[in-house]
């Protein structure tokens, strides 16, 4: 393969002289060449395998409403994303496809990457088949148009020739994006986070300016934080009510007990964000809790996490058991047919998103993998969590899960066309990296699994038993 090729040629052995720098870049622009190729050969079999997916669905009589059912997540599947962007990538395709041929054009032959391209087809996604073809035949990228132009250059181009052929349809976008305002939550390193409000352009520059006022006062004031440190302490104060941000909200924050009581260093991990350094953890328990001014306790009525005698806020610690040597969750089981709060909230610890493969979204359902009508059972082997558009896309016809064997919780993810993919439930804090044969072996023994089972049984009885009387 060129691939295996190019890795060869920039590996210099004693009998082979080290390559030249402009053959290296030469290559480099060929090989971006072969991936602009390549990203349009996959929109051509998208739209393809599209009309094939909507023929059998037509055959098996599913509504004309729901035609193309699970499309977008098989394509996200097979290319290792995420099914809210396989949809996103079968739109591309068709848009390129059927409406935008000279785009298309470029991006076979090498003058548009697949990111540029997406660009064209973004900002001609108010207009009508006709106008949008009119608009492509216009800016002619596979002319070499945008040959040296940047993003912003290729968008003000498609904007200017959309508005011209349509300003009505433009203007009507511009309107309808109001509609679409939302907030957002991103990891970002370090412990930080992006908090970020998509808004229409006057609420938008009414808060930053209602920010920027906020802190040029405190720091006339002699604050002295810095001007954003002080927007940003002002955005948390104002929508949480507490100077600390730290509210009556519950964070499910997951950690073991050696990192919590002993000092240790396992990491925890957070919901919505993912893993944490021990030692940032257990400051936001304890020394984040000083300035709360509230009074910490356990789950049982114990005394706070704060040994230095101040106030801090509540903190509830609800205990998670797992296996040794595989960090599996031990579970609990129900005969209801919906998933009781406890046990939801044992399948967000466990799952932590959507397990469906490549899916990061935030758990919405809870789902059983073999559905309650045909015998599955309410129970957390039987059970995962789901983002919204996944637990819909499983129902469509053709799609199927099963639970299978692993040293922590897998399923199987079937989809029409009969490819399999499965999806292990991430690692728990205090999971070892690295596992024994023979410890594997006996953590999915019948027997280990009978005392596990018991264990919990066990616990549960005396957790009934400690209750005290309402």
């Amino acid at each position: 393969m060129d691939a295996a090729r190019s890795l060869a040629a920039v590996r210099p052995s004693g009998a082979v002289p080290e390559p030249d720098g402009a053959r290296l870049i030469a290559e480099i622009r060929s090989l971006e060449d072969q991936k602009s190729a390549l990203a349009a050969r996959q929109a051509r079999l998208s739209v393809a395998f599209d009309l094939i997916q909507r023929r059998e669905q037509r055959d098996r009589g599913v509504p004309a409403g729901e035609l193309g059912s699970g499309v977008g997540a098989q394509i996200a599947l097979a290319r290792r994303e995420s099914p809210a962007r396989g949809g996103r990538l079968l739109g591309l395709a068709k848009a390129l496809v059927t409406e935008m041929p000279r785009t298309l054009a470029a991006l076979e032959t090498g003058q548009l990457n697949e990111w540029r391209a997406t660009l064209l087809v973004k900002e001609t996604a108010c207009l009508s088949a006709e106008d949008r073809a009119a608009v492509d035949a216009e800016l002619a990228p596979d002319t070499g148009t945008f040959d040296g132009a940047g993003d912003r250059g290729i968008i003000a181009a498609a904007r200017t020739a959309a508005y011209r052929r349509d300003p009505r349809s433009v203007t009507q976008r511009a309107s309808h994006a109001s509609t679409e305002r939302h907030v957002s939550l991103r990891p970002a390193p370090d412990t930080m986070c992006y908090l970020t409000a998509l808004l229409p352009v006057a609420a938008g520059v009414a808060v930053y300016a209602g920010l920027t006022r906020h802190a040029d006062t405190l720091r006339a004031a002699g604050d002295p934080r810095t001007r954003g440190q002080l927007m940003a302490d002002t955005l948390v104060e104002r929508t949480t009510g507490k100077a600390g941000g730290i509210s009556g909200i519950e964070i499910q924050l997951v950690m073991t007990d050696r990192t919590l009581f002993q000092a240790d260093s396992e990491p925890a991990r957070l919901p919505g964000y993912g893993i944490v350094p021990a030692g940032w953890a257990r400051d936001l328990l304890t020394n984040a809790g000083d300035a709360a001014g509230n009074t910490a306790g356990d789950a049982t009525g114990g005394t706070g996490l704060n040994s230095t005698g101040a106030r801090a806020r509540n903190v509830w610690l609800r205990r998670l058991y797992t296996a040794p040597g595989t960090g599996e969750l031990t579970g609990m089981d129900s005969r209801a047919r919906l998933f009781p709060a406890g046990l939801r909230r044992f399948l967000t610890a466990r799952d932590d998103t959507c397990r469906t493969p490549y899916c990061d979204a935030p758990i919405r359902h809870f789902d059983h993998i073999i559905p309650w009508h045909r015998g599955g059972t309410t129970t957390h082997d039987n059970g995962a969590g789901l983002c919204e558009a996944c637990n819909h896309t499983k129902e469509t016809p053709g799609w199927s899960s099963r639970p299978r064997p692993g040293p922590r919780h897998t399923l199987d993810v079937t989809t029409p066309t009969g490819h399999t993919y499965q999806a292990t439930a991430p690692p728990l804090p205090g999971t070892p990296a690295r596992q024994p044969e023979a410890d594997l072996a006996v953590a999915k023994s019948p027997d280990h699994r009978r005392q596990r089972h018991r264990r919990a049984n066990d616990l549960h009885r005396t957790r009934r038993q400690n209750q005290p009387a309402a």
